[in-house]
């Protein structure tokens, strides 16, 4: 079972609860967390190349802006078909990367360090994307300024990601917003709204839902299609995982405990 944030402990390995955390401890978790440390000084690093190398703005704002148009369709595409495809599980080897990058989060909501992302899988991931974009745009010096942007707006996604499930309801009515539409995808569909800060692709693809009563409950929700069945045929994250496969979130979590009041 996660424990309780600790008020001004920084992260140390433990389970935490985004169910059971206040807003400044989030913060403290969320700062001290080291894939998000890694991030920033990534970030400084190769925008602080593409600054030193940069003949003019254009070199910088270019391949940024870029990035940040790409970002949630980039974001969308690997949330839709990757981490919810069923073909990851259904191969020893990937079974273990499916288990951790996504199925793990779904499985449990609210546990707090299977909601970051792996940073040996997201930092070549964002190099791989926006490396090439930014050097079409400007040489090297573009790709360090793509770089960096993508690893700003990965942290800036992560932070709200946090707050969706975080048991707080947000003041900002925008904010309120993203947690109502990204907890339907995780206590109602996970086949409805894709997107974190952005839900323009999920509108654009027919796959955004504001309320509960535009598409019906997913049997799915919290084992993405793993189910008792799967798990028969498909061992491998089951044995990863050391239980069968749930059809609900654990112990008495429920939606509500992540939902805005």
């Amino acid at each position: 079972m996660a424990k309780k944030f600790v008020w001004g402990r920084a992260w140390h390995g433990r389970s935490y609860d985004l169910g059971r955390m206040t807003l400044p401890e989030l913060w403290v978790a969320y700062l001290t967390y080291p894939a998000i440390n890694l991030y920033v000084a990534l970030a400084l690093l190769a925008g602080a190349y593409a600054v030193l190398e940069a003949r003019r703005g254009l070199e910088i704002a270019m391949p940024a802006l870029a990035v940040l148009i790409v970002y949630p369709l980039v974001w969308y595409g690997l949330h839709r078909y990757v981490l919810h495809g069923r073909w990851l599980y259904r191969m020893r080897w990937s079974a273990g990367l499916w288990k951790r990058i996504h199925f793990d989060h779904h499985q449990d909501p609210h546990k707090l360090e299977v909601l970051f992302g792996d940073p040996l899988n997201t930092i070549p991931t964002m190099a791989l994307i926006t490396g090439p974009i930014g050097y079409a745009l400007a040489g090297w010096t573009g790709a360090a300024a793509a770089f960096a942007t993508a690893l700003i707006t990965t942290c800036v996604y992560e932070f709200f990601h946090c707050i969706q499930h975080l048991n707080y309801k947000p003041k900002n009515a925008f904010v309120q917003r993203l947690k109502r539409d990204h907890l339907l995808h995780h206590f109602h569909s996970e086949t409805v709204n894709y997107g974190i800060v952005s839900f323009l692709p999920d509108k654009m693809l027919g796959t955004y839902h504001p309320n509960a009563k535009d598409c019906p409950k997913s049997p799915t929700v919290f084992n993405l299609g793993y189910d008792l069945d799967e798990a028969a045929r498909f061992p491998w994250v089951m044995e990863l995982t050391g239980a069968p496969p749930r059809d609900k979130p654990p112990g008495a979590m429920t939606e509500q405990r992540g939902r805005a009041a």
